[in-house]
């Protein structure tokens, strides 16, 4: 299948649900007032999805693989302060573990398309 757009790229779509998920408890509580690792986080997350747009409108399937590269270690970072935001007590396991999970699915998009356009390519 060929994308005319980015925004119906599946790991784009993913990754926009993630920057919901962590818009949404970024700004509740006292995560709300930790404005580095809220702002790291919210950087890390709109950074996966900005990655992926910016890639797909290079027209160059290795650059492309690149910028998928970096959307997936944007997702990897989301993790890891998500760690932190656990442990400092700014969000529940609940939490915790959906955008976890989230993050997760993003990267395995991200991965397998990028496997694809290796490939291809």
């Amino acid at each position: 299948m060929r994308y005319a757009r980015f925004e119906d790229l599946p790991c784009w779509q993913k990754s926009r649900e993630l920057c919901r998920a962590v818009f949404k408890v970024i700004n509740q509580g006292p995560f709300s007032k930790d404005f580095g690792l809220k702002d790291q986080i919210w950087r890390a997350a709109g950074s996966a999805m900005d990655n992926i747009a910016e890639g797909f409108d290079d027209m160059s399937t290795k650059e492309f693989i690149r910028f998928l590269g970096y959307a997936l270690r944007s997702c990897s970072e989301v993790q890891s302060q998500l760690y932190r935001a656990l442990d400092c007590q700014y969000i529940g396991k609940e939490d915790f573990n959906h955008i976890y999970q989230l993050a997760a699915d993003c990267r395995m998009q991200i991965k397998a398309f990028r496997g694809y356009l290796r490939k291809k390519g």
